[in-house]
């Protein structure tokens, strides 16, 4: 996040990674919770874990017209919980009936290894960025 003092003052390119690293951080935290949270059980639906996604927005900088991200939210998606009947399990109804959290492990990895990637090539650009800046350094 900028500070009071940067307000007037372009965007960077390493504050610009650092905003699209932290996004992709929050990104990566959401899909760790849903999976640490998959295959979890609840005694009603309405306790059942769902999963939750960042929702981004685009951040304008209209001093320099770049344009960065921000995270705007962190939501729970609305998909509904499995029944699964399980008469001996603890959590069960009077229909011996528990509710499983909707969370797709195979989706979430998708989603981890997407962010990562993304947050890899925020890595490498910076590392270029990093010696352009100490090679034009050493020409003077």
């Amino acid at each position: 996040m900028a500070g009071p003092n940067s307000v007037n003052r372009p965007l960077n390119a390493f504050s610009l990674a650092q905003r699209g690293m932290s996004a992709q951080m929050v990104r990566m935290n959401a899909a760790a919770s849903n999976l640490a949270n998959a295959g979890s059980v609840a005694a009603s639906e309405g306790e059942a874990y769902r999963p939750v996604r960042a929702v981004f927005a685009e951040d304008l900088d209209r001093a320099s017209g770049q344009s960065t991200v921000r995270v705007r939210s962190v939501v729970r998606e609305n998909t509904a919980p499995t029944r699964r009947y399980e008469p001996g399990h603890p959590l069960a109804d009077a229909n011996g009936e528990v509710w499983v959290s909707p969370v797709d492990e195979n989706a979430e990895m998708v989603e981890m290894l997407e962010a990562s990637r993304q947050y890899q090539n925020i890595v490498e650009a910076l590392s270029t960025t990093k010696q352009l800046m100490l090679d034009t350094m050493r020409l003077k």
